[in-house]
């Protein structure tokens, strides 16, 4: 069986229902193939469930903190309603019937299946070729890793999956990982009443953020009894007795109920043959262009590319892929430009949340740029000895000093992603140090700690 389309889109996550939909639109055949629940992870494992978690986790941690400010309170917690809403209103049981009508309703075609690349224009789904016209895109994502620790392989862990899929919290629960994902989860089951250990190798928790960053979720996760096991290596991993056990050098074991692995995640370019087209299956990313162009006649987008595992950069990518798809089908499409990933947003959600953008003040530094740096503690801004309870946090910004422009810049606090939102333009639109300095900031917001981080700025 073989079918013909003008483009061929491979997994249909955010960015690559939006791709088929938006070329559909545009008057092309478009077929779109995903194996798994067209939306991808964000919508059915990632974003949505899991702030839907945090949501419920951080109202439990402020009705925790009535006493001192506004009375007393008895907060008792329970897992039903949350469990009951992921399936509900978040995922429809893991149903992507909506998905599938709103992709075929945008014009184009669905085929459920395990797609592979069999040359240039040609993908196989089972028996069934598929050809393409004018060319093929590729949105494969990525799936959890886990790292080759000894016993590992053998113990029946949770990924991201089971942790938002789970319907009966343990009663304790070790975390293997100190990035986004892992901190967020823990945070939540935590103020769920399980007890969580944070286990991560490498010297701080958030290693890829500010130290300050780090500092930050390491206190407030001591402080609301989260215990954290930094800078040792794991050497193996037992289960038995429906317990997990995880041994490390220099410290003593934990052991749990259960056992997260929230160690990062990985594109599968083997399985996707992606070979048969020159690219390099053993790879950690497929290589593009500013147009997203992999190979000729090919397009990626998304996770797999390497530039941030994020839903809003797999949507940035979708607009640059159909902008460029189109002008090589010949038909009329939006002037775009290339790739900019100067300002690159990302948000955890812990709580408090850290926003961070652009280059670091270490990344700066080393790249050899003239950094000044300012940094302020929200707690002594006005919206922070106001509202106390529940506000730590710090904005930090990155100068480089000789074309006065923001290069990086991070907030930490309850609305650390909202004040992002402001730094985000300043880095991405090089707006001059000299211009923020005399802009009007609502008062008492916490964006006046971005006025006051760039009055502290120095070398």
């Amino acid at each position: 069986m073989s079918d013909a389309a003008d483009v061929v889109v491979v997994g249909l996550g955010p960015g690559g229902e939006a791709v088929a939909g938006s070329l559909a639109e545009a008057g092309l055949a478009v077929i779109g193939v995903d194996g798994n629940l067209v939306g991808g992870e964000c919508p059915y494992w990632g974003c949505v469930p899991s702030k839907m978690m945090i949501r419920a986790g951080n109202l439990l941690a402020e009705g925790r903190r009535i006493p001192g400010m506004a009375g007393s309170s008895t907060v008792t917690a329970s897992w039903v309603p949350v469990a009951r809403r992921i399936r509900a209103e978040a995922t429809d049981d893991w149903d992507d019937r909506a998905a599938v009508e709103r992709l075929e309703g945008r014009g184009a075609t669905f085929v459920r299946g395990w797609a592979t690349l069999d040359g240039p224009g040609r993908v196989l789904v089972g028996d069934r070729l598929l050809t393409a016209r004018v060319g093929i895109v590729l949105n494969p994502g990525d799936r959890p890793w886990a790292p080759p620790i000894p016993g590992l392989d053998q113990a029946p862990y949770w990924d991201n999956r089971g942790a938002i899929e789970c319907t009966d919290l343990p009663a304790s629960l070790a975390v293997l990982g100190g990035g986004a994902i892992g901190l967020e989860l823990g945070q939540v089951f935590s103020r769920f009443g399980t007890k969580v250990t944070v286990i991560e190798v490498a010297d701080r928790l958030l290693a890829v953020e500010e130290p300050e960053s780090s500092a930050l979720v390491e206190r407030i996760f001591a402080e609301e009894g989260i215990d954290a096991v930094i800078g040792h290596p794991i050497e193996r991993v037992d289960h038995r007795d429906e317990a997990f056990t995880v041994h490390m050098g220099g410290t003593e074991p934990v052991t749990t109920e259960r056992l997260l692995v929230a160690t990062g995640r990985r594109p599968d370019l083997a399985s996707l043959k992606v070979a048969s087209i020159g690219l390099d299956e053993s790879g950690r990313s497929i290589p593009v262009d500013g147009r997203m162009r992999a190979a000729p006649g090919v397009w990626a987008l998304g996770d797999a590319t390497g530039h941030g595992a994020f839903t809003h950069v797999s949507m940035y990518h979708s607009r640059l892929v159909v902008a460029d798809v189109l002008a090589e089908a010949g038909l009329p499409h939006e002037e775009v430009g290339s790739a900019d990933y100067r300002a690159v947003p990302r948000v955890t959600f812990t709580d408090p949340e850290i926003g961070s953008v652009g280059m670091s003040e270490a990344s700066a530094r080393s790249a050899g740029l003239n950094v000044r740096v300012g940094m302020v503690d929200m707690t002594t801004t006005p919206r922070g000895w106001m509202h106390k309870a529940g506000n730590d946090g710090f904005v930090k910004i990155i100068e480089d000093a000789d074309r006065q422009v923001l290069v990086g810049a991070t907030s930490a606090g309850p609305t650390g992603g909202e004040v992002l939102g402001l730094l985000t333009l300043a880095v991405h639109a090089e707006v001059p140090v000299s211009t923020l300095r005399t802009m009007i900031y609502a008062y008492p917001t916490f964006h006046r700690a971005v006025e006051a981080a760039l009055d502290d700025l120095s070398s």
